[in-house]
């Protein structure tokens, strides 16, 4: 099997165009089944309702972030060893990885659900979404496994060249998912909890297509001493596994903080905001697929000294960026209304959330060059900026919610927004700068 994508050869823009477009589709399905939970949630059951659910998104984020992005740091080893053709080297990775990924899914797991009531109530989530709040986190938490062994799986599949299991497998579980959706909500009456078994379903089908085609895999049968101890591999995955792992967790506990401040408002505020958070995560996707596919045309040609094509890519992937800020955010400025009464039912919901699409929607290009920069940055082999520009984010996002929010009101969450991605955007860019020229400085501009 030989489905490594070389990308320090060949026209700049044909092959990140090729990189990007598998990767987007898979994205755009997983934010598809996202969208359609939070429709069928909304207007199957109730706005309280959704916003139970939408008030777990950024402890979701902390718990389920936290694991993407450890095995996320896996999958770098992992390619790291298939790239040099030591297969046995691949096995112990891959090995170890998963009895890393276990360790880490029992601990996250008793976390999640030991926490889940004290930080509902330390967010001052309004009573009237506390209980389904409860039963929907608590399945979610529950079912860690199904969501960690698709992002390992799939990772995997990534890291030795194949992105296209991952995405047969998130169209399979994306239909599946909204279609038990629709059943047990509407058919059989179950609450928010048939809703996080759907979704659990959903993501433990697409963790065993993934595993069955890994199976399958000529040089990935495993022996029982694959899975024998070795620190130093143990360590090489922490290490890069950790850095990622952190800043996801540091955006979750910012956007936990916000949500403690919205939710004091009451529970329109609750529900406009998780609305809000769907749409931003599923209008910033083609730019954030552009950030991962820019990392990796990045990591190639700067170990190959090719710093010209480093320019090449980071222009084509902003004028992603830029096509992306034209359509989606044109989208999010023109018909906020008309999105927001897609998943919402009440007036003052839906008249909140338009709010914060409009002004989320011109400031959008912020937030997508912050991805191509940020991912310039980490492909380049310096991941301390783009840690710091997600403690930066955290740092400007929390004392202007606290001075807005009373003042301005809802609209403050958007300006919040705003004035976090412009200051990580600028670190991203000032250490884009440095690296680059810097790089210029010991290789001569080799291209």
């Amino acid at each position: 099997m030989d489905n490594t994508n070389d990308l320090t050869k060949g026209k700049v823009s044909a092959r990140l165009l090729g990189f990007f477009f598998p990767m987007l589709l898979t994205n755009l399905f997983q934010q598809v089944y996202s969208i359609a939970d939070t429709a069928i949630i909304g207007k199957g059951l109730s706005d309280n309702s959704l916003g139970a659910v939408g008030n777990l998104s950024s402890l979701s984020l902390l718990i389920i972030g936290f694991s993407m992005g450890m095995t996320g740091g896996f999958s770098v080893i992992i390619a790291q060893n298939y790239g040099a053709g030591d297969m046995k080297a691949v096995r112990k990775s891959i090995a170890l990885s998963v009895k890393l990924s276990v360790i880490m899914t029992v601990l996250l797991t008793a976390i999640g659900c030991t926490f889940l009531k004290p930080v509902l109530f330390a967010m001052r989530t309004d009573q009237t979404l506390i209980t389904d709040g409860l039963k929907y986190g608590y399945i979610i938490m529950g079912g860690l496994a199904a969501t960690v062994a698709y992002n390992l799986c799939s990772s995997i599949l990534r890291s030795l060249g194949d992105s296209r299991t991952p995405f047969i497998a998130i169209i399979i579980s994306s239909a599946v998912n909204i279609t038990l959706d629709y059943l047990l909500i509407f058919v059989f009456h179950t609450g928010v909890e048939g809703a996080a078994a759907a979704t659990i379903f959903a993501q433990a089908l697409s963790a065993f297509i993934c595993f069955i085609k890994i199976k399958h895999i000529s040089g990935l049968q495993f022996g029982k001493e694959d899975f024998d101890r070795d620190r130093e591999m143990y360590m090489l995955l922490l290490k890069n596994g950790m850095p990622m792992a952190l800043m996801n967790s540091i955006t979750a506990l910012g956007c936990m903080v916000v949500q403690r401040y919205v939710n004091d408002c009451g529970a329109a505020f609750t529900s406009a905001y998780s609305v809000c958070s769907k749409y931003l995560n599923l209008f910033m996707l083609p730019s954030l697929t552009a950030g991962f596919a820019v990392s990796a045309f990045v990591s190639q040609n700067y170990g190959a000294g090719k710093t010209e094509r480093i320019r090449q890519g980071v222009r084509v992937c902003g004028a992603i960026a830029l096509i992306s800020y034209l359509l989606l955010g044109s989208v999010m400025l023109l018909l906020p209304k008309q999105l927001a009464g897609f998943m919402l039912n009440k007036h003052e919901t839906i008249s909140l959330t338009a709010q914060y699409l409009r002004i989320c929607g011109i400031g959008l290009i912020l937030l997508n060059m912050l991805f191509v920069y940020r991912n310039v940055v980490q492909g380049m082999g310096h991941p301390f900026i783009p840690m710091l520009s997600g403690i930066v984010e955290m740092v400007l996002r929390i004392p202007a919610i606290i001075l807005l929010l009373p003042s301005i009101g809802f609209e403050a969450t958007a300006f919040a927004e705003w004035i976090a991605w412009i200051g990580a955007l600028l670190l991203n860019v000032v250490g884009f700068k440095h690296y680059i020229y810097r790089t210029n400085s010991n290789v001569g501009g080799q291209k």
